[in-house]
């Protein structure tokens, strides 16, 4: 048997007007993703346990099966598994975004965009390598990631900060958001220090040239110290893979005992290359038997307002990844294939939302259901089925529970 989860990150939405009041599921021409809503259980299910922050780390981390509750200790702490960081039992780890601070007009900073334009990779290892040659000492740290997401350690710091997640407060003042409590004036301190390091740093300079937004400062949030999981093989007896361009995604791949792939072309944005991301799964289902495949794109188009590129992204998902792993998979035999997202990322908002979302599971004894059905918000609600606990989902793909149900506890 081989397991498959699609993790489309924020595919769900709410109804956007710029698609005539229509979701950008139900905007999408999906029919790969509407046959498995048709052929098999649809449903909603709860991927953010209530009072817990809808970010991806709670999400995905209940997608795989873990009790957020019980294993989350914070974002970035599964990001610094990802890139191989050893962490101390008392370190603390950070993320930290390269982010675009602006003047507004009554002069007070705005966070202007927290991926400082999508800088590149390149540009931000430079960036990241003068903070850590001209900051780091004293217990602090920097480690660079991908794109605007990097880390900084705090050797034996404290935890305790209130910090707010910069894509909660595009186009608002940054000012009542930074650092509070707990290490919030050292921290204030490095975000000071780092904003005077970027002001004429060179990657800037070439950036504004260019008539790019530059990387002003760098913001903390996600905050703790490591997690210890049990790996889905112990849990389940399955050894599998992940797929994915985000270090949050192989970070938790990682605790949860998944072999990290990584494919040319995979870029944790709206270019990735959907099709190489499918070719490689499939290959990867020929030596295990379990996959994780994350697609970053519907998010990074939820958190941009833009509903048009959310709805090509589904649509890319659709053709580029669901259609060839539904050719594909039966000549490995029978397959178990979840289709999901970890939060609704609404495109009025530009940042997440913690209602429960759509699944559709496929399986070998599914069959053909009429009247055909849509993968939507929508249609999800319809069946009446919902799954309460999100993070039991998972073992109904690996068959160890009965199959959802209307109002399922599980």
């Amino acid at each position: 048997m081989k397991y498959v989860i699609i993790h489309g990150d924020g595919m769900a939405d709410w109804p956007c007007d710029e698609l005539g009041g229509k979701t950008p599921l139900e905007a999408a021409n999906k029919p790969n993703m509407d046959l498995l809503a048709t052929r098999g259980e649809l449903g909603l299910v709860a991927t953010i346990p209530p009072g817990m922050p809808s970010g991806s780390d709670i999400g995905t981390m209940t997608m795989l099966g873990y009790d957020p509750a019980r294993y989350h200790t914070g974002r970035a702490p599964i990001e610094a598994a990802s890139q191989g960081i050893e962490l101390a039992l008392d370190d603390v780890v950070f993320r930290m975004n390269l982010v675009s601070l602006e003047s507004g007009a009554d002069g007070a900073l705005m966070m202007d965009d927290f991926t400082a334009g999508h800088i590149t990779n390149e540009e931000a290892a430079k960036i990241v390598a003068d903070l850590q040659a001209r900051l780091a000492g004293n217990g602090i740290e920097f480690h660079a990631g991908v794109s605007y997401r990097h880390l900084m350690v705090w050797h034996g710091g404290p935890n305790g900060a209130r910090l707010t997640p910069p894509h909660d407060i595009t186009g608002k003042p940054a000012g009542p958001h930074l650092p509070q409590g707990e290490g919030a004036e050292r921290l204030r301190a490095i975000m000071d220090s780092a904003a005077a390091i970027l002001r004429e740093h060179p990657v800037n300079r070439a950036r504004r040239a260019a008539g790019k937004p530059a990387a002003t400062s760098v913001w903390f949030w996600g905050q703790g110290r490591r997690p210890a999981l049990p790996t889905l093989k112990e849990r389940f007896g399955v050894e599998g893979s992940v797929i994915s361009a985000v270090d949050l995604v192989n970070g938790l791949g990682r605790l949860a005992g998944l072999g990290r792939i990584r494919v040319p072309g995979a870029t944790g944005f709206l270019d990735t290359d959907y099709a190489a991301k499918a070719r490689y799964g499939i290959e990867s289902l020929a030596r295990r038997d379990f996959l994780l495949l994350h697609i970053e794109a519907p998010d990074e188009a939820g958190h941009m307002g833009r509903a048009d590129l959310k709805r090509e992204a589904i649509e890319r998902i659709d053709e580029l990844i669901i259609g060839p792993l539904l050719r594909d998979l039966p000549a490995l035999g029978d397959f178990r294939l979840l289709l999901m997202p970890d939060h609704a990322t609404p495109c009025k908002l530009k940042t997440h939302s913690n209602e429960p979302v759509p699944f559709a599971m496929l399986g070998p004894a599914s069959g053909s259901r009429a009247p055909a059905r849509r993968y939507t918000e929508a249609e999800a609600a319809r069946t009446g089925v919902s799954v309460m606990h999100g993070y039991r989902l998972i073992e109904s793909l690996f068959g160890t529970t009965q199959r959802p149900r209307a109002d399922a506890g599980c």
